[in-house]
């Protein structure tokens, strides 16, 4: 089994259920981790062989570009698109972490992951 991970991938995005969410924007850090097992060898060296981590940080970035109300919406979307370029990949998991949410207090931040596992 094979992992490939990007780790603390950071964006200023406009996800939030409330309008003045929307307006503002806040920071956003997404983890990715994908696992599979390959049918060639990686002693090819060949970037075919793998996910390319390049690919991942670009459907995250299309994906953190539209505004949603939920953070959970934007995780789904990731994962959908990122098991529908890769779908050899066995596992996937997902955490959205919005800094500083607006809760009523302070709080670091609020997160969100959702797993893939392939039937």
């Amino acid at each position: 089994m094979i992992k490939v991970a990007l780790e603390g991938v950071e964006f200023f995005a406009y996800h939030g259920f409330y309008p003045e969410e929307q307006l503002l924007g806040t920071r956003f850090f997404v983890d990715i981790a994908v696992n599979f097992t390959t049918e060639s060898t990686l002693r090819d060296d060949k970037i075919s062989n793998t996910v390319d981590y390049e690919v991942l940080y670009q459907i995250i970035k299309e994906e953190m570009a539209h505004p949603r109300k939920l953070i959970e919406t934007v995780v789904q979307a990731i994962l959908d698109k990122v098991t529908a370029q890769f779908p050899f990949i066995n596992n996937a998991e997902v955490t959205l972490k919005k800094m500083h949410p607006a809760v009523g207090g302070p709080v670091n931040n609020s997160a969100v992951t959702i797993s893939y596992h392939k039937d």
